[in-house]
């Protein structure tokens, strides 16, 4: 038992670890990381290269599998090897790192190794190298990098390549293409707003300037892509259930509503209220403001706020959902509110307009202000008990629904 535990402490377990920071495997070869064993990569780096035979990952995954073979046939009795790759995502930073952490994490759980051979494409040497090293040491680390060939189609094979990857790909695009094409599509209308230089080739400029700046605006922000998805979007769609769609719709005409009722309260102050000089004569005018604003506002506030809630307990009751009987005795409450703010407008006016008026039970406008408040209380109250005897009652309609999910709160 002894010597085993001493063989265990001693034996050198050696991972070649390839490490993808960008995520090409997943993206272009759709293979889901990390890859753990010879064979595992070995078809990893064949499916990328097919994918995209101009790939330095897939040459870096083919080298750490060379690597495993030739460690392999070396090996000592002390040592076991296992070749294995992570990788990252295309948004990079601390995204990818995270990412890159996570893997590296569970391949460690499935393969404790106490010594790591980092084999990379040498791109992202500085920011893969701590991370591997902070939780195993790194013994070696093999950079991979593509030779070509010095001549002229080379090169230009080359420069063909890197400007398809500032065209195609999202993340370089925005800056390669969609900043420049914002400052020429503006020049362009700039200069077309111009008429000062004469002659047709002034008209042909703004033309080329315009198309080229439109171009390279639409393509370096993907708008092509997005309305491709809009499309195919609105192309599988399909629409929720009935009630859910009225719901939703009473949602969008009361917001319109409640968004109207604010802006014919501010103008109703603007019609009837003269500005003040100052803030001093802002405050003494307060109570007439508040009585335009309030008169203003009030109706059509409440009615967006009552169209809302209908919709809702048109879901309710489609759905035997219990909150079905407290959103219609809220609806009341609501509805009487509209009685309760306008006598509290006309309160604040009356007493406003005449300086010396007293306060009291017999002025009728301080009488109906008390009857809106005792009104609106006692429809509270015979709405708690009209819930609980139509609960009662109605117990049947709603078991369906008590029993699928807990009331809630």
């Amino acid at each position: 038992m002894a010597n085993r535990e001493t063989q265990q402490q001693t034996q050198k377990r050696i991972l070649i670890l390839c490490v993808d920071r960008d995520g090409d495997i997943e993206v272009k070869a759709g293979i889901k990381t990390p890859l753990l064993g010879r064979t595992a990569n070995l078809d990893g780096a064949v499916a990328l290269a097919l994918k995209d035979p101009e790939e330095p990952d897939a040459n870096a995954m083919f080298e750490a599998v060379r690597l495993y073979d030739r460690l392999y046939d070396e090996k000592q009795p002390e040592e076991t090897f296992e070749v294995a790759t992570i990788s990252g995502n295309n948004l990079g930073g601390v995204s990818a790192d995270r990412k890159l952490v996570v893997e590296l994490n569970n391949l460690l759980e499935s393969f404790s190794a106490n010594e790591v051979i980092l084999v990379t494409d040498g791109y992202s040497d500085e920011a893969v190298l701590p991370l591997v090293e902070s939780r195993v040491p790194v013994s070696s680390v093999r950079r991979i990098v593509i030779k070509h060939s010095e001549s002229i189609e080379e090169t230009a094979a080359v420069f063909t390549k890197y400007v398809r990857l500032l065209v195609d790909n999202p993340r370089y695009a925005r800056i390669a293409l969609g900043l420049p094409g914002i400052l020429v599509f503006i020049f362009g209308i700039l200069w077309g707003i111009n008429l000062f230089y004469p002659g047709t080739i002034y008209y042909y400029g703004v033309a080329i300037v315009i198309v080229v700046g439109g171009f390279l605006l639409l393509k370096g922000f993907g708008v092509d892509r997005a309305t491709k998805d809009v499309y195919k979007w609105a192309r599988d769609y399909s629409p929720p259930s009935l009630p859910i769609q009225i719901s939703n719709y009473t949602i969008i005409v009361g917001i319109l509503c409640i968004a109207v009722s604010v802006y014919l309260g501010v103008a109703n102050v603007n019609i009837n209220v003269a500005p003040a000089a100052n803030l001093a004569a802002w405050l003494s005018m307060a109570p007439r403001v508040a009585y335009y604003f309030i008169t203003g506002i009030i109706g059509l506030l409440v009615a967006g706020i009552v169209i809302v809630l209908l919709g809702r307990s048109i879901r309710l009751y489609f759905e035997r959902d219990t909150r079905l009987l407290r959103n219609v005795a809220l609806i009341v409450s609501v509805a009487w509110s509209n009685w309760i703010f306008v006598a509290t407008a006309n309160v604040i006016i009356h007493y406003y307009n005449v300086s010396n008026a007293v306060v009291g039970l017999n002025d009728p406008f301080f009488q109906n202000f008390l009857f809106t408040i005792i009104v609106g209380i006692l429809i509270g109250v015979a709405s708690v008990l009209l819930i609980n005897i139509v609960n009662r009652s109605a117990k049947g309609f709603f078991t369906k629904k008590d029993a699928e999910k807990p009331d809630e709160p």
